[in-house]
Formats: structure tokens, C-alpha cells, sequence
């Protein structure tokens, strides 16, 4: 039996830069952060006591012989890439799926983690990071970037880079005093509503592709903005927060379903109450906002934002672990000569 644990994303600067098509001409960038919530995946060998031969447990249970029977695109095509058969698979999460904080792609990680295990490997973070960007993107096809793979496979605060079909993970080099205030400057709430994040992706357009690529470049500009302000002690860290209402603004204008009239009420009701700046994470429509309020606004963006869920986080560094692993305690092939 394997357990892996496995964080979600919070992305700042640059989402969007991270597809295929736009970086592979642009270049792309992101700065995001993986945070104290997390996927756990459980994964085992299926007894040989039953009438199915897989059993896939998550917001559904699927008991099944055949693979090509299973529901759910991402586990299936996980166990195909890497040849896993006979297995219980179990998923549970701290936080919804389809919110925005790459969940989906957390669990394509810590499931190819856990398989990796199982079959008796360990897998390097670039490795995962990039198998679960094929299956995704390429298996599923699923539409999308890739910062979300490479986010929860790595962990921790960091500035990557996208171009010719590749990308670097490079650290903010920013100091734990400063880290700390911007964790605490950050407040994350639920706004209840979850969407399928490659439904946004394929449905989003509002004007042409140049147009859009156009907002992409400015946003992708504010992401050295926001590098020089986390690693500059002498800049003053609440331009970090007017920076994410700049970046916002921008994001707003690349689709129809971005945001919503129950979005953009809340977000105007953070500002009023004293936050400089914020952002829906994730592609848009729904999900969890996060803001940048000083300690004494703090208490008065909660109280406006009362019919919000508040979600407290720390920063985390290490990506996608294994917990848990036990060998299991009998030889199927024996089991079956039996």
C-alpha cells in the first residue's frame, strides 16, 4: 500500500502564459506558490476475494474488470501510461475539486506518485511533473497550461518559465521574514462555486486570438514586477497586493467566464473594506479568491465577506510526498493458483 500526499497551487503572476500555443512564440511565466491543503491517494494491490478486478473510489465508486470501462479519464489513462492493473484506488482531498487551486492536476501527480511507488520506483519531481502534463494534456486532452503539474509535483514559492516546449523551476528568492508577511497579508476565501477548469479554457473567448494574446503579453510583463518586489527588501511589499488588482483586471478582459456579477460583487466589497488587491485563482467562474489586506483591514474584508467560506493556509515547500508504504502481505499470483 502506498499514501501520497500531495499540495494545492496558488497561482499570483502570469496564468495563461502557460499554454502551449502562447509560450512556445512568447515565451510564458508564472510565479505561484503550493500552500498547506492536500490530495491524499491511496493505492493497493485489489484483494483477489472479489467479483471486480479494480475499484476507483472518489465523489463516485467504480468497481470494474476492464480499464477501458472507467469513468473517469485521468485515472484511466494514468493506469494505462504506466501499465497498473488490480488495483484499489482511493482519493480524498482537503479542499473541493474544480475550485481553481489545480486540484485536478494534484491528483494526476500524487496517483502517478503512488503508482510509481507501487511498482517499486521513485520518481524524480521533473518526472512527475511531466508525466502528468502528458497524460492531461495529451491522454485526455484536456485543455490547459502546465503550471499546475509542475506546482504540485515540485512545492514550494517559485517563479517557472515556459519556451520551446520546456520549462525551469526557479525559487523566489525572497527571505522567511518577508515570506511570512506576505502568508499573513493573504487572505483565501470560497466563493462556493466550482467549474470544470478545461470548459474555461475551450469556452472562453471573447474577441479574437491576437487580441487576447495581447492582454497575455501585458500580464506575463507583471510577473518580473512581481519577482523584483518579493526579493527586494527595500520595495515595499503592499505593491505586491496592487500588483494582483492590476493583474486581475487583466485577466478579466481575456473572457466571458472569467468572472461573474456574484464575483465581482464580492471582489468590490474586498476593496472597499481595505484589500489592495486580489484575484479569482484558477482559470475563472468560480472557486477561491484570494486577497492582500493589511493586518488592520483584515478583520473588515472577513466581516464584509461573512457569506464567504475564510480558508486559513500556511506556504509549503516540499510537492508531492509518499506518507505512507507497506509491501502487502500476500503474492497475487499465488493467490490465483489457488
Amino acid at each position: 500500500m502506498i499514501i501520497t500526499k500531495t499540495p494545492f497551487r496558488m497561482s499570483f503572476f502570469g496564468g495563461g502564459t502557460d499554454i502551449v500555443d502562447f509560450f512556445n512564440e512568447y515565451g510564458g511565466s508564472v510565479i505561484s506558490t503550493t500552500f498547506d491543503k492536500y490530495c491524499y491517494v491511496t493505492v493497493r494491490h485489489l484483494p483477489p476475494f472479489f467479483d471486480y478486478t479494480t475499484e476507483l473510489v472518489y465523489s463516485k465508486i467504480e468497481r470494474l474488470n476492464r480499464i477501458d470501462d472507467m469513468i473517469h479519464p485521468m485515472v484511466r489513462n494514468s493506469m494505462k501510461y504506466l501499465d497498473m492493473h488490480e488495483l484499489r484506488i482511493n482519493y480524498e482531498s482537503d479542499l473541493p475539486a474544480r475550485s481553481g487551486l489545480g486540484t485536478s492536476s494534484s491528483f494526476c501527480v500524487g496517483l502517478l506518485n503512488a503508482f510509481y511507488n507501487l511498482k517499486g520506483k521513485t520518481p524524480d519531481k521533473k518526472k512527475l511533473a511531466d508525466d502528468a502534463i502528458y497524460v492531461e494534456r495529451i491522454m485526455c486532452n484536456e485543455s490547459g497550461g502546465w503550471q499546475d503539474q509542475i506546482a504540485a509535483s515540485f512545492g514550494g514559492f517559485n517563479r517557472i518559465d515556459f519556451r520551446d516546449n520546456n520549462y525551469i523551476v526557479k525559487p523566489i528568492n525572497i527571505s522567511n521574514k518577508r515570506k511570512e508577511e506576505l502568508n499573513n497579508n493573504l487572505l483565501l476565501f470560497f466563493t462556493g462555486f466550482t467549474r470544470f477548469s478545461s470548459d474555461i479554457q475551450e469556452n472562453n473567448f471573447t474577441q479574437t486570438k491576437e487580441e487576447k494574446y495581447t492582454i497575455l503579453k501585458q500580464m506575463l510583463s507583471l510577473v518580473d514586477e512581481a519577482q523584483v518586489i518579493l526579493e527586494d527588501d527595500k520595495k515595499n511589499l503592499d505593491d505586491f497586493g496592487i500588483l494582483l488588482d492590476k493583474t486581475w483586471k487583466l485577466k478579466r478582459k481575456t473572457g466571458k467566464k472569467v468572472s461573474n456579477n456574484s464575483i465581482d460583487e464580492c471582489y468590490n466589497k474586498a476593496i472597499k473594506s481595505g484589500a489592495l488587491g486580489g484575484k479569482l485563482l484558477g482559470a475563472g467562474a468560480g472557486g477561491f479568491l484570494v486577497f492582500y489586506v493589511k493586518k488592520e483591514n483584515q478583520q473588515n474584508v472577513k466581516n464584509a465577506l461573512c457569506d464567504l467560506l475564510y480558508v486559513p493556509f500556511k506556504f509549503e515547500n516540499e510537492g508531492t510526498t509518499v506518507i505512507y508504504q507497506n509491501d502487502e502481505f500476500y503474492n497475487l499470483d499465488e493467490c490465483r493458483e489457488e
